[in-house]
């Protein structure tokens, strides 16, 4: 049986960027475990490597990936985000959103009376409900 589940976000050298606008835009986001690569490492020392983000209280593995590869993320893949209420709907959508993409805006969609599903501007797809 496995100790645990985490999701997994690799990013392509934007991953501290990310983390920093998750916290500043998603209330109650934390960012903690961060460790940076050393010398000796194929990347230069100090670089940011990787790190745990806590939101609503899941944990969230993110690796800042040295290499690039021919594959970013997916909307297939995406956070659940029970909100508050509709303003936090509203409020997290714009900013998520911003320079990202909106597959299905800010709506009564029959299944939630407020629903979004946007692309942040890394890639990472998120969907915002109000039950």
């Amino acid at each position: 049986m496995p100790r645990s589940v985490l999701p997994f976000l690799m990013f392509q050298g934007d991953a501290e960027a990310a983390l920093e606008f998750y916290r500043a835009t998603i209330p109650g986001a934390e960012v903690d475990r961060v460790e940076r690569y050393g010398e000796g490492e194929q990347v230069p020392a100090g670089r940011f490597k990787s790190a745990r983000l806590t939101l609503a209280g899941q944990e969230i593995m993110v690796l800042d990936s040295p290499p690039v590869h021919d594959f970013t993320f997916t909307p297939s893949f995406s956070f659940h985000v029970e909100c508050a209420d509709e303003d936090e709907v509203r409020t997290l959508a714009e900013a998520l959103a911003q320079d990202g993409a909106t597959m299905m805006p800010v709506g009564n969609y029959g299944f939630s009376r407020l629903f979004a599903w946007v692309s942040d501007h890394f890639g990472v797809s998120w969907q915002l409900n109000c039950a």
